[in-house]
């Protein structure tokens, strides 16, 4: 887990307010990386959130407006329809997946020594899928702040497929997908629309991209139940940024090292891991029972 930047703002209680947003709004359950060129970049851009009064702390309820319920249910039968319109495909390299993360010991040798925040997760997946006979990689973006969407870091993996008549479809495989999402404050039927998503997304771009926008939507509903605008780094072009920002492919793995997971540097990877494998039987658990 990437640590808190320190975010200076006149008044003890908006400081410990932009605190409160930089822990609850979702920035610390992510496990992407970050320089610290991003994380000053999003420090600021809490900064300048607050200063200008955008918080708006007139209430700070967590209920429904039963206005809005309709929309918010309409959002989560959006997601379920993504849920239910993958291809086979994509099912079989699903199926896969939650295979190798059970299969990944928790005292497993780390590929980086240092605090790597859950890559090393990411580099063992993709050897596993490369072994497995899938063309896989670590894929890592990095995009500047432009003054309004905050610079950021992100690490995925994909998956190119490719047919009988040479055509390649590329698949985003994202293993912590639901924390992008988490917000302050949310209201019930947010939660709902939360726990609907896939806890590990497998699929395009192009369907990732609708539920990026079905969440904002969904984002943004939720905190004006509490009067509070969107936050620049739940807005659409942040969270498109961390997928579709340049991308540099690594398909083989750093020098393996004999360092131990359970070192501090390695706690966040190894709850990650630990909270994964639990998602994945409640999953498997879910299935035989609907069978």
């Amino acid at each position: 887990m990437w640590s808190q930047a320190p975010v200076a703002i006149e008044g003890g209680g908006m400081n410990l307010l932009a605190n409160n947003w930089l822990q609850r709004s979702g920035s610390g359950g992510e496990f992407s990386s970050r320089s610290a060129e991003s994380e000053l970049d999003l420090a600021v851009m809490v900064s300048d959130f607050f200063e200008t009064g955008s918080a708006g702390a007139e209430s700070w309820c967590s209920s429904d407006n039963d206005s809005g319920l309709s929309d918010l249910a309409y959002l989560v039968d959006r997601i379920s329809f993504y849920n239910r319109s993958v291809d086979q495909y994509e099912r079989d390299l699903m199926m896969v997946v939650k295979s190798l993360i059970l299969s990944i010991s928790e005292t497993w040798q780390v590929e980086k020594p240092d605090a790597c925040n859950a890559s090393c997760i990411l580099y063992s997946l993709v050897k596993l899928l490369q072994s497995s006979g899938y063309d896989a990689a670590l894929c890592s973006t990095k995009w500047q702040s432009d003054g309004k969407v905050p610079g950021g870091e992100h690490e995925f993996m994909d998956v190119i497929a490719r047919d009988n008549d040479g055509g390649t479809e590329r698949y985003i495989i994202d293993i912590d997908f639901r924390s992008h999402f988490q917000i302050a404050r949310a209201v019930k039927s947010y939660n709902a629309a939360l726990s609907s998503l896939p806890a590990i997304y497998i699929g395009t771009m192009s369907n990732l991209k609708q539920l990026l926008q079905i969440m904002v939507e969904a984002a943004t509903y939720s905190l004006e139940q509490n009067s509070m605008p969107l936050p620049p780094w739940r807005a659409l072009p942040y969270l498109e940024a961390k997928w579709e920002s340049p991308c540099q492919r690594i398909v083989s793995s750093p020098p393996l090292s004999h360092t131990a997971p359970s070192s501090l540097s390695h706690l966040h990877c190894i709850a990650l891991l630990q909270r994964l494998k639990s998602l994945v039987r409640s999953d498997i658990t879910r299935g035989m029972a609907c069978e």
